[in-house]
């Protein structure tokens, strides 16, 4: 199994993504499984919210390299996330790489525990964060977008606060998270619906314009000579070709 389903509880329906073995990869299979989870979740008239997260101590290590998803799938999900009707919440306690950070930028509220650690990792395996910016670009800082998506260097919880990767983070990700799904409940239904709407009209804009753009040059990028170094040197776990 690479995802659970929660019963929705007092209104919050909570998927986890439940694969510690893979650190929660975004395998083809889980990429499926949750595109059709959270679309089931959107047509519940018992789900006001759905809150997104995680078992083990990655959050998601990002595209699972043995399986790697369909770059179209992945910009379905991710699209699916950002037109959901419904808020989506991630709430994180773990680590949170590559195309998982994808993820986190799709949801509307991203809390976390202030151990968790984030990384744009594509550069030092030779790909590129492409389909995942889509929804990246429009929500964080632009300068620091440009180190860590350049860089692949590490961000703490607070940086990724700083930044806009994620909207708080605490040493107890539930007491964070209480007020927000409080909120949320006491929210009518179809005012969270368009809210959602507006907020997130130009993250939209950016699948509309570009969408088609991104999933082809993911799709050649995966496929050329520096991603098979990058991807062999990862999994024998030694430093690619191109390191000084």
């Amino acid at each position: 199994m690479t995802l659970t389903v929660h019963p929705p509880a007092r209104g919050i329906g909570t998927l986890t993504l439940d694969s510690p073995p893979t650190r929660n990869a975004l395998s083809a299979a889980l990429v499926t499984d949750l595109t059709t989870a959270l679309a089931r979740a959107g047509q519940d008239d018992g789900v006001r919210a759905v809150v997104l997260t995680h078992t083990g101590s990655t959050f998601s290590a990002g595209a699972d390299l043995r399986d790697p998803p369909d770059p179209k799938a992945l910009l379905a999900l991710l699209r699916g996330i950002v037109e959901l009707p419904k808020p989506v919440v991630a709430r994180v306690t773990g680590h949170v790489r590559a195309g998982g950070l994808g993820l986190l930028a799709a949801c509307d509220i991203a809390v976390a525990a202030d151990t968790s650690t984030y990384a744009f990792t594509e550069v030092r395996i030779g790909v590129a964060p492409a389909v995942i910016s889509l929804p990246v670009l429009p929500r964080a800082d632009p300068r620091a977008l440009a180190r860590y998506c350049l860089t692949g260097e590490r961000l703490d919880a607070a940086e990724a606060v700083r930044t806009g990767l994620i909207t708080a983070a605490g040493d107890d990700v539930d007491a964070v998270l209480e007020p927000v799904l409080d909120g949320l409940r006491r929210a009518a239904p179809g005012a969270l619906a368009e809210t959602k709407r507006l907020l997130t009209a130009r993250v939209l804009e950016t699948f509309d314009r570009d969408g088609a753009e991104l999933t082809a040059l993911t799709a050649r990028l995966f496929a050329a000579a520096d991603a098979r170094e990058g991807m062999t040197a990862f999994l024998e776990r030694r430093d690619p070709a191109w390191v000084l």
